[in-house]
């Protein structure tokens, strides 16, 4: 038996997130569809990052065990070609038999885009938030510095998640303009249900002038979710990269 890792990128506009759901279609369900289907076998694939609903992905991780004799490098092809075109493997390749990508040390890179301007942009529409109102962004930086370095973000994490720590490094966290386009970019080593979203949520209530920059601090002191601002919506959000530290197991 073999182990294969999957680098996946999808649209996950027309998807139920990543993991595997009663009510609908996802990442993950297709995953193991259409490579059980390839490799005639029952596959299940193991995922780095469990997605939400209408999240993206450039570069998600995910490995399977297999049987089959086909050379993991030549899967990412095959599969390709059963796969819905929303979702697209970039690369295969063979990894350790106890290679796992949640017990890794890994930095993970998410974007939160956003669009200024007086009206929409169709072609954005379903990658990036929509805003008309003006945002200082020199504001939304400051803020950005707070929160990076370790921290408990309590109050960036959905209420009701599960989790035996609520501590978290962001290694860095910037807030970069591209002509229209706003991008906040995270980089950490893992993050919490729904954080980089109540991260882009807050820094944008930073740029409409409703909160201080220097008010981070008692944000995180609070450990209150009540204490940041709004979940931005799913779709300006994408999974950019993971980085492995070392092939650990």
């Amino acid at each position: 038996m073999g182990r294969v890792r999957l680098t996946v990128a999808y649209d996950g506009t027309g998807y139920h997130g990543w993991q595997i759901q009663n009510n609908g279609v996802t990442i993950e369900s297709e995953l193991n569809r259409c490579l059980s289907e390839l490799l005639g076998e029952p596959i299940r694939v193991i995922g780095a990052s469990r997605t939400d609903a209408g999240v993206h992905a450039l570069g998600n991780i995910a490995v399977f065990d297999t049987e089959s004799p086909m050379p993991a490098e030549k899967i990412s092809y095959a599969l390709n070609q059963r796969l819905p075109e929303d979702i697209r493997i970039q690369k295969s390749e063979k990894v350790a038999p106890d290679w796992h990508p949640r017990r890794c040390e890994s930095r993970k890179t998410y974007e939160y885009r956003i669009y200024r301007a007086e009206f929409p942009m169709p072609v954005k529409r379903l990658y990036s938030l929509f805003l008309y109102c003006r945002l200082d962004v020199g504001r939304m930086k400051e803020a950005a510095r707070r929160l990076e370095g370790e921290h408990d973000f309590k109050s960036f994490c959905q209420t009701g998640s599960q989790v035996e720590s609520t501590v978290r490094t962001i290694y860095s966290l910037q807030v970069e303009e591209q002509g229209a386009d706003l991008v906040i970019r995270v980089c950490g080593s893992g993050f919490l249900y729904n954080m980089v979203r109540i991260i882009a949520g807050t820094l944008i209530e930073v740029g409409k002038g409703k909160r201080e920059p220097g008010s981070m601090t008692a944000v995180l002191e609070a450990r209150d979710r009540a204490a940041a601002g709004a979940t931005a919506p799913a779709h300006g959000l994408t999974l950019v990269r993971y980085e492995f530290a070392d092939e650990c197991g």
